[in-house]
């Protein structure tokens, strides 16, 4: 089956005081400051002091290191042994943005206590060959080399038998880490991990390379006299692995984001990076924006594992400071992203095509798997199906595994997961470890292998887990939520500044979607990226301009991997977009994100009524007004004059709405049903979803005429579900009483709609305008 249509949700517009405007207006002094502060509001940030934090974050006061208490203490305390002893150390990193950008600030700032390559080493896994985390063939070969001291960045924290492996190796291990905690603190020197605080905690929510950061900081502060490099020039590092990972930017968090963001906008002008500004101009970028982390540097990082599972170049490229050598990592980095774009759109192809021979009503996490997937962009598909399909979604290759010793090969399933929904990824997955051959990660990502064998079971036992949390699967629906409704005119320069007092966003504090309503579209075309080599790569995006009716100027904008036909030219859309300054081409643009046809609502479980009413929900709560459709007066008004005049209005529209129908019908009323019938054959028999409004007006029906022929249908043996404004039928198979005097009935009411249209068709246009000009009055 398709994907379902995402569920748009409004985020109700909540009533702002007057000092919290006040406040927010200081920092956008050519707006209102409206927007910012309704988003500030609606997302929990409520009070003076950290509003203010939130803002600016030189008023923001940073945790001190040793919060982590006894771990950090014991962490520093090692670190000055191998330090006065010139022991031999090694960083043992990890091969995405956050471990690589770990692995380079600790390579640094262990780097102005121990001699590189001398002292100190990295040793990195590979994506495709090895997996994430510790394991014995690279503990043995650093054993080889004299290590005596391992210190982990973003990873280990449940490496269990390879840390006492290393132990009985002689090898001493401090991890810092910020994946899920195992159940005992395991037998290291220290473990620095920011999930054994409160989740309200400001250092909860640290990405590894934040973790690494705070033990360089703790080392700083007792032995302050050693290093040369600033500390704080460690920070653009640091915000590149915050951004690039899944972690909620809160507390310490958004507050090193900030500040890094600040130090990677000077890579430009002042590069001390030669790799960094580098990465910075191929992706034509400033360094100004979170967005130029998330789309640019860190998917860029990302690519080296994913395409050559090597990415020890990675910390060249970050660190070194030769710019020739530089220049030609940056170069390998970007081609390498540009492949990855071109197998990633090509799997995602490959799993969408699989999903629609699947009905999803009885699924809860989809697990597929091909042998012919690159493991290295499964990641990224997942997430993408998952917030499509509203679903967990696991995705795995199937690789062999040769052991030498027992001369046999295993075939495994290896792959990666990712969530939605706030559904707990990391405790589903780990439901299942009897089944696994390793797994890690954390709720909203995970990395798994498992015997093929075990592949069927697995399959059949997290879905019944997630069954027994989720009663009603068809409730896992993908959902966008909309946080601010505009027109095209008020997009711009003084909106982007309103909305860029909320950056760096991310998980907690996303991107604001932006809903523009009786919208259309035009000068739409795409086009196929290319790479530096100019060569065409299977990536595409679209380009169009859109228009509403506050403006007769239209304003540019992009939809990643669509084609122009996915968008309707010159007909009524809702379209939810997102705000973006484009620093290539020097103007304001939106990120297309989802479109549906501007059709009015309508419930199929409400009865509807010709009546009008007058109701006083004052004292009531929004949930319980939300039941019932009707006109919503946000203010009382201050007379019954004024309230007749409110109702008159809404007269007015009702006779416009009925003019609109002042054409012949093209279907008599047995047509009418007929096609009716063949909608729901066809589609319970595809399991497919169809749009209300697309019924609606193909057979030229209202609301009220289209709910009385499903319950025709439902009389007939046929059931539907309304999701959202699409329906879902089903067959089954009953036998049905007195269909017939239920199809006389339909029958009868379409005939009696279409002699009314037929009366307002044949009004002279006089009569109308007379007709309305008297409401008015």
């Amino acid at each position: 089956m398709n994907s379902l249509q995402p569920q748009w949700q409004i985020i109700p517009s909540p009533v702002i005081p007057q000092w919290f405007l006040d406040i927010v207006k200081t920092y956008t002094p050519n707006s209102t400051g409206k927007y910012a502060a309704q988003l500030l509001w609606q997302r929990g940030i409520q009070n003076k002091d950290e509003l203010i934090g939130f803002l600016d974050p030189n008023a923001y006061c940073p945790t001190s290191p040793f919060a982590f208490g006894q771990e950090m203490k014991w962490a520093v305390q090692r670190l000055k042994k191998a330090y006065v002893n010139q022991e031999k150390v090694t960083i043992w990193g990890d091969f995405d943005a956050d471990g690589i950008t770990s692995t380079s600030v600790l390579w640094e700032g262990l780097g102005q206590f121990f001699s590189p390559h001398l002292q100190l080493n990295y040793y990195i896994p590979n994506r495709l060959t090895e997996s994430h985390g510790l394991n014995c063939q690279g503990i043995e070969k650093l054993v080889a080399s004299g290590t005596q001291l391992i210190v982990t960045c973003d990873t280990g924290s449940t490496n269990l038998s390879e840390i006492d492996y290393a132990h009985e190796l002689g090898i001493d291990i401090i991890i810092t880490d910020h994946h899920t905690l195992p159940d005992d603190r395991p037998p290291v020197i220290a473990i620095i991990n920011p999930r054994y605080f409160t989740t309200n905690h400001p250092l909860f929510h640290l990405s590894g390379v934040a973790v690494a950061y705070k033990l360089v900081e703790g080392f700083y502060q007792i032995l302050p006299d050693v290093p040369q490099q600033p500390l704080e020039e460690l920070l653009d590092l640091v915000a590149i692995g915050l951004i690039a990972d899944l972690v909620e930017l809160k507390g310490d968090c958004r507050y090193l984001a900030q500040k890094g963001i600040q130090q990677l906008q000077k890579q430009r002008q002042f590069p001390t990076r030669p790799g960094v500004a580098k990465l910075l101009e191929l992706c034509q970028r400033n360094g100004d924006r979170p967005t130029d982390i998330s789309y640019g540097i860190g998917p860029r990082i990302n690519a080296i594992s994913r395409i050559h599972g090597d990415a020890t170049f990675a910390v060249e490229l970050l660190t070194s400071r030769d710019k020739t050598l530089c220049n030609q990592l940056a170069l390998e980095t970007e081609l390498a992203n540009t492949r990855r774009k071109e197998i990633q759109q090509r799997v995602c192809k490959d799993v969408q095509k699989k999903l629609s021979q699947i009905d999803l009503s009885t699924v809860g996490v989809i697990v597929l798997e091909d042998i012919q997937w690159e493991s290295g962009v499964l990641g990224l598909v997942a997430g993408k199906i998952a917030q499509e399909y509203g679903r967990p979604t696991i995705l795995l290759t199937i690789t062999e595994i040769e052991n030498k010793d027992q001369n046999t090969v295993t075939k495994m399933a290896r792959g990666s997961a990712r969530s939605v929904n706030q559904i707990d990824l990391y405790e589903l997955v780990a439901s299942q470890q009897h089944l696994l051959h390793r797994f890690g990660g954390h709720p909203f990502a995970a990395g798994l292998s498992l015997p093929l064998e075990n592949l069927t079971l697995f399959k059949e036992s997290i879905n019944q887990k997630l069954r027994q949390k989720i009663n009603n699967l068809n409730s896992l629906q993908a959902t966008i939520e909309v946080d601010l409704i505009v027109s095209v005119a008020e997009l711009g320069q003084d909106l982007f500044r309103e909305l860029k007092l909320l950056e760096p966003c991310g998980m907690g504090n996303s991107v604001p979607k932006l809903l523009i309503q009786n919208c259309w579209f035009d000068n739409v075309w795409n086009k196929n990226i290319e790479d530096k080599k100019r060569k065409k790569i299977q990536y595409i995006r679209t380009f169009f301009e859109i228009y509403d009716h506050s403006t007769k100027k239209g304003f540019p904008g992009v939809w990643w991997e669509h084609y122009q036909d996915d968008i309707p030219v010159n007909q009524p859309q809702d379209a939810i977009v997102e705000l973006d300054f484009n620093a290539y081409k020097k103007r304001y643009e939106v990120r297309l994100i989802a479109i549906r046809d501007h059709i009015a609502d309508i419930e199929i479980n409400h009865e509807t009524s010709n009546d009008n009413y007058l109701l006083d929900w004052r004292n009531q709560e929004p949930s319980e007004m939300l039941d019932i459709s009707c006109q919503v007066l946000q203010d009382c008004p201050n007379s019954w004059n004024e309230l007749l005049k409110i109702y008159h209005q809404i007269q007015q529209e009702k006779l416009k709405l009925a003019l609109a129908y002042n054409s012949p019908k093209s279907l008599n009323s047995q047509q009418i049903w007929q096609q009716l019938l063949g909608i729901a054959k066809h589609y319970s028999r595809t399991q497919e979803i169809v749009n209300i409004g697309q019924i609606r007006k193909k057979l030229e029906l209202s609301d009220r005429t289209l709910k009385l022929g499903l319950e025709t249908l439902s009389k007939l043996g046929f059931s539907y579900n309304q999701i959202n404004d699409n329906l879902k039928f089903q067959w089954e198979e009953k036998i049905p009483n007195n269909i017939q005097q239920k199809v006389n009935e339909f029958i009868e009411v379409v005939e009696e709609e279409q002699f009314q249209y037929q009366y307002f068709a044949n009004v002279p246009l006089d009569v109308i305008q007379k007709t309305l000009s008297i409401i008015n009055e």
